[in-house]
């Protein structure tokens, strides 16, 4: 008696795993060895881009972020710089490109924090935060646009000729008393992102922001580190809990991504609902 062949079943075939959405793509994250910059180079390393981990005093820690990123086949590389720097800042493209051959994304990260009353912040002060938080992102943006003018659109490797993300905060929209240097930086960045995005739109070069609210990093670990200063946080967060880095990561790879190709000049915000100002949700 002849054998019954088995039906095919598609259910029964092996599948295979989903093309990364950054496979083949280069990306350059500044300050990413620690906080928001550790979290969004891991996720694009995930994610299958190649990523420059860009640090200025950290190295072993830059070191471990690059270690993380690269653990599921994408390659990753630190590079030390100063991003305030005009010499450093093109230094370090430069050895992207050497790296890489390439660039398809820039993660505009770095940022300080230096906190006073205002009128106790001296002009230094001033100019510290100034200098890293909006002059940096102005020199890392120009020489990213200057790559991916020249690169132009290679539709194998993504439908943008370049990706830029800028790390905002939500103090682009909320004024912050007692961080009047940081709050002023954001808001440069914010107009600086739109302008830009407006001016290279038609070079299909893509440009967005992500503005974080109160995320679980290092630099304001003193909103979070205890019960007392966590039930404080809360109240300005409608969600009722902090946000971690991993969920500025995961919304960095969609903005990098083909999947928000029609996104541009906006700004992302992932703060639980706090620029809702939600101090003002019982009044009636």
């Amino acid at each position: 008696m002849a054998k019954k062949k088995e039906k095919f079943s598609q259910a029964a075939m092996p599948s295979c795993p989903p093309r990364p959405v950054l496979q083949g793509q280069k990306a350059l994250v500044t300050g990413a060895s620690s906080g928001i910059g550790r979290a969004v180079a891991i996720a694009l390393g995930e994610a299958g881009a190649d990523v420059m981990v860009n640090y200025r005093g950290q190295r072993e820690q830059a070191e471990k972020t690059a270690a993380e990123a690269s653990r599921h086949g994408s390659r990753a590389v630190v590079f030390r710089a100063d991003v305030s720097r005009e010499e450093d800042v093109r230094v370090m493209f430069d050895n992207a490109l050497a790296e890489f051959g390439r660039l398809d994304i820039l993660v505009n990260n770095a940022g300080i924090q230096i906190d006073r009353p205002f009128d106790e912040t001296s002009l230094e002060d001033w100019r510290k935060v100034i200098d890293v938080n909006l002059t940096g992102q102005f020199l890392c943006a120009r020489e990213a646009v200057r790559i991916f003018k020249r690169q132009g659109v290679v539709k194998e490797v993504s439908r943008a000729a370049g990706k830029i993300i800028c790390i905002s905060s939500v103090h682009e929209e909320i004024p912050w008393a007692g961080h009047v240097n940081y709050a002023a930086s954001k808001g440069g960045v914010k107009l600086l992102m739109k302008s830009v995005a407006q001016e290279v739109a038609p070079h299909r070069i893509r440009v967005n922001s992500i503005a974080p609210g109160a995320i679980r990093t290092p630099i304001n670990e003193e909103a979070w580190k205890t019960p007392e200063a966590y039930e404080e946080l809360l109240k300005m967060i409608p969600c009722q809990r902090i946000g971690e880095p991993a969920e500025i990561g995961r919304a960095a790879v969609w903005l990098a991504s083909d999947d928000s190709d029609y996104v541009h000049g906006i700004t992302l915000f992932v703060d639980g609902g706090m620029t809702l100002y939600p101090g003002f949700e019982n009044e009636k």
